[in-house]
């Protein structure tokens, strides 16, 4: 599961995680205006539900993020609503930990900024192709799923050698997520293109 425990990261790396997301916050949330805010509200409502459907592998267990497709449609704005809906997950249903919800927000919610800044400018190239929306929203879908396993691997890997296989089990246990989510983004940015594009961000 890419949610971090309390007790498992080193007091410093929490400690940091929840340093760099009071920063980006502060800096995300003070560029939203109040038309943005129920966009957002549904955007965050979806992320906290699909967090809900797991699947059993092995000895941990995965479901799906939608970091990439929450940086696709609501740009900067992805990060507080990954933190909102961890906050949700952990006081609703206890997964993750409260000391970790820093950490755990930097590393679903980093890659949902790189997935938005990857479809904000990848619309602006010049590819001689009509529907750059799939492109790159199956490329920030896939990429933001694949970066937040990698930061949580990397994170449970300089722990302890005793979370090393752990983080091995973990990572390729969201493999099969990170081609679901892939296509999901890149479907969804394509029939949002179509029917209502002001829902992709890409100011």
């Amino acid at each position: 599961m890419v949610h971090i425990s309390d007790g498992i990261l080193d007091p410093l790396l929490w400690e940091g995680g929840w340093a760099i997301t009071v920063i980006i916050l502060a800096y995300t949330l003070s560029k939203m205006k109040i038309e943005d805010v129920p966009k957002l509200s549904v955007i965050t409502a979806a992320v906290f539900v699909a967090s809900l459907i797991q699947f059993k592998f092995g000895p941990t267990s995965v479901h799906f993020i939608l970091n990439g497709f929450a940086g696709v449609t609501l740009g900067l704005l992805a990060y507080p609503c990954i933190f909102v809906a961890l906050v949700l997950q952990y006081f609703l249903f206890q997964h993750g930990g409260v000391t970790t919800i820093g950490i755990n927000t930097v590393n679903m919610g980093v890659p949902a900024l790189l997935a938005y800044l990857l479809f904000k400018y990848g619309m602006r190239l010049n590819l001689g192709i009509k529907r750059k929306e799939i492109l790159f929203g199956t490329l920030g879908g896939g990429i933001a799923v694949a970066l937040a396993v990698l930061f949580l691997t990397l994170e449970l890997a300089t722990t302890g050698e005793e979370f090393f296989e752990v983080a091995i089990v973990v990572a390729t246990a969201h493999l099969p997520i990170i081609a679901i989510e892939a296509i999901f983004t890149g479907v969804v940015a394509g029939f949002l293109a179509t029917v209502q594009p002001e829902l992709l961000y890409r100011r």
